[in-house]
């Protein structure tokens, strides 16, 4: 994306956007009109390690990156968005925070949920960190996902939310997500990504180091 575009799209939104505080129009993670509204971000590092007790498979990354600029897209062109440090922690305190950890954003195909106790969102210096301790690798769709993972097939990752706060900076060329709503959103392994900040690690069962853990970085990603 050349700097004149990016100047194109800020002179034409500070045009027609009438307050800074509206909210992107059409926002998607592409040019084309139509694609969805994902930041979504690459796994890095990702190992998977045995865990003595339960047979399980633990994962743990990071959704979102705060304070990181990433492309997006509107219906004047692209800009950069940053979501804001503490931008979900009125959500995820939600008693009621229904969050599933999925595949491709596919609601179906759901690896762990909030509400079953299997999966913990919070945030931390980083940004938003998701925590699946107890993967099921009878699962069909864990059993897919992780020799994929292993092999560097599948390396990304992107999360779904609402926007509810944001603001444009004053030439309209970024917009900061203040206050984002993530409750019935989903944090979801996916194909491509487009920030490289998050991270993610998995780690399975290992009967010689209980309490060993791999780390591995992934990138972002937002949806709506």
């Amino acid at each position: 994306m050349t700097t004149t575009t990016l100047a194109a799209a800020a002179a034409a939104r500070a045009q027609n956007v009438r307050q800074r505080a509206d909210r992107p129009s059409q926002r998607r993670c592409a040019e084309q009109l139509g694609t969805r509204a994902t930041v979504r971000a690459s796994l890095s590092g990702v190992q998977l390690r045995d865990v003595e007790q339960g047979g399980g498979l633990e994962f743990v990354g990071h959704a979102s990156v705060y304070e990181r600029g990433y492309e997006m897209w509107d219906m004047f062109g692209p800009y950069t968005e940053v979501v804001a440090a503490g931008a979900g922690t009125e959500s995820l305190a939600r008693a009621d925070l229904d969050v599933p950890l999925v595949l491709g954003h596919d609601q179906l195909r759901r690896l762990a949920r909030t509400t079953t106790g299997t999966l913990v969102l919070a945030e931390d210096e980083n940004g938003l960190s998701v925590h699946a301790p107890q993967l099921d690798p009878t699962d069909v769709d864990v059993a897919y996902i992780m020799p994929k993972l292993r092999a560097g097939l599948i390396d990304e990752m992107s999360f779904a939310f609402r926007i509810e706060s944001g603001q444009w900076s004053p030439d309209y060329s970024e917009y900061r997500i203040n206050r984002y709503d993530i409750h019935r959103g989903d944090v979801a392994i996916v194909g491509y990504g487009a920030n490289p900040f998050t991270g993610a690690t998995a780690r399975q069962p290992a009967a010689t180091a209980p309490s060993s853990r791999a780390r591995a970085l992934l990138e972002l990603a937002l949806a709506r």
